[in-house]
């Protein structure tokens, strides 16, 4: 994820999707294709797991992190986090009616999308701070619970829950088959992924580093404690925010990073600065037919929204990155497709 305004602040339910085990005799990576991106991964994980190998990594070390917007599911037409923020003004409005014709929220109450998407940067920051702060962490968790059983994905009419990659899903499961900690490292806010994190992705909240804003502890009218969400910004996990964040968050260096565009840069060039083997990978979105085609590397798309340079392109070459095709290296995208 790589975008200035949806990484500015962060963010007993069922969810429509969680992670599968494999069954007995399953090839691990079912959903690649037998490519060159695929080799890669197996041989890294072999090189550094097998005691054996010259490449070998304890297992204490093994660390692996993965950007979410466009990395793991779905971030096209927006990011769901923003469409999650547009989605609460309504009853932002009707606790506060002053809103009404106040812009951007008036703007956003008409649900006109093409005006919403022209929005400048900093009204849209209106948007995200009325409807990312101010109340409790246990309030705001509620509502992002909410939002993920009952909102639907406009292209595919599905819970954004559904809309990981499932070649990605079985990526994470592998690496964690063969004793490596997988971490989402987001432009994303930071509570609103870790919501969801465990159910759909099988990482647990704690191993969730993303955009994080500020909290004040206070006591309710009954004297129980509880914590605030500020406006205020602590992390903004995107471009060099990423290593920033993974050695404040994490204390340890990845030996694999996986990302898609110009905002997981320098977590890759950090991953790949470390001593001994490492991986980095980044997911080109080029398979207009089954998810969506923007770059505007090789050609593609220019797009504001998970920007992939030719600049990238080129760097990831003459780096030894490796650049997954999702037209041609996974024979599937998502777990619904048959």
């Amino acid at each position: 994820m790589a975008t200035t305004a949806a990484a500015l602040l962060p963010g007993g339910v069922e969810f429509a999707f969680a992670p599968r085990a494999y069954a007995q005799g399953q090839e691990p990576l079912s959903s690649w294709n037998n490519s060159a991106a695929k080799k890669a991964i197996v041989d890294f994980v072999h090189s550094t797991t097998v005691s054996s190998s010259p490449r070998f990594v304890p297992p204490e070390q093994r660390i692996a992190t993965f950007d979410q917007d466009g990395t793991l599911w779905v971030e096209q037409p927006m990011y769901s986090q923003v469409v999650y923020c547009f989605d609460r003004v309504p009853a932002l409005v009707k606790a506060k009616p002053e809103l009404a014709n106040v812009e951007p929220f008036k703007t956003v109450m008409k649900g006109d999308r093409a005006a919403i998407a022209k929005l400048p940067t900093p009204q849209l920051m209106k948007v995200l701070a009325a409807t990312l702060t101010g109340m409790s962490v246990d309030e705001f968790e509620d509502q992002v619970k909410h939002w993920l059983e009952t909102a639907r994905d406009p292209r595919w009419k599905k819970p954004y829950t559904q809309l990981t990659y499932e070649p990605m899903i079985e990526l994470l499961q592998y690496f964690r088959n063969n004793g490596y900690r997988t971490y989402i490292v987001t432009g994303g806010g930071q509570d609103f992924v870790r919501v969801y994190s465990e159910r759909v992705y099988d990482i647990p909240p704690e191993q969730v580093v993303g955009s994080v804003g500020g909290t004040t502890f206070g006591y309710d009218s009954k004297g129980r404690p509880f914590l605030t969400k500020d406006p205020k910004l602590l992390l903004n996990d995107d471009k060099a925010g990423k290593p920033e964040g993974i050695h404040l968050m994490i204390g340890r260096r990845p030996f694999a990073a996986f990302g898609n565009s110009v905002g997981d840069k320098q977590m890759l060039e950090y991953t790949k600065a470390g001593e001994g083997e490492r991986l980095a990978m980044l997911v080109l979105h080029d398979d207009s037919q089954r998810e969506y085609a923007y770059g505007p590397a090789r050609g593609l798309p220019d797009s504001r929204i998970g920007t992939f340079t030719q600049a990238l392109y080129d760097e990831a070459k003459s780096k030894g990155w490796i650049v997954i095709s999702m037209k041609n290296d996974w024979n599937r995208i998502f777990a619904f497709n048959t």
